[in-house]
């Protein structure tokens, strides 16, 4: 399996961190488990949750179609490490409340997916 496959794998796991981060609140009631704590950090690790399934799709979408059109594989596992990196940055300056970083995070990251999009339309016009 690929580095970039790895990423994919860490990119579904990324949502559940955030998650369980989100439902650290003594008061946590598992019986209604969408009332969170609707302030403070554990209300933006729920955000960051909902956030980054949102990117998943369109990032594992990028790195199949790239494989799949055989791009080079160095820069695939490059671009995806860099989206991974650019996600749990993300989530850190959601949970830290510091929204300039956390969307420049978000930015650099969707510029990941646009970069394997662009390796993959590369290789396909050399084939």
């Amino acid at each position: 399996m690929t580095l970039a496959l790895w990423c994919v794998l860490i990119a579904t796991l990324l949502p559940y961190v955030w998650s369980t981060l989100s439902k650290t609140d003594p008061n946590y009631d598992n019986a209604s488990p969408r009332l969170l704590a609707r302030v403070g950090w554990r209300q933006r690790a729920d955000w960051a949750q909902q956030n980054s399934w949102e990117a998943f799709a369109p990032f594992a979408a990028a790195v199949l179609i790239a494989q799949g059109c055989h791009a080079e594989q160095a820069s695939i596992d490059l671009l995806a490490c860099m989206f991974i990196g650019f996600r749990v940055a993300y989530g850190l300056c959601y949970l830290m409340n510091r929204a300039l970083l956390r969307s420049l995070a978000w930015t650099a990251g969707f510029a990941c997916i646009i970069g394997l999009y662009v390796l993959a339309a590369r290789a396909g016009a050399g084939a």
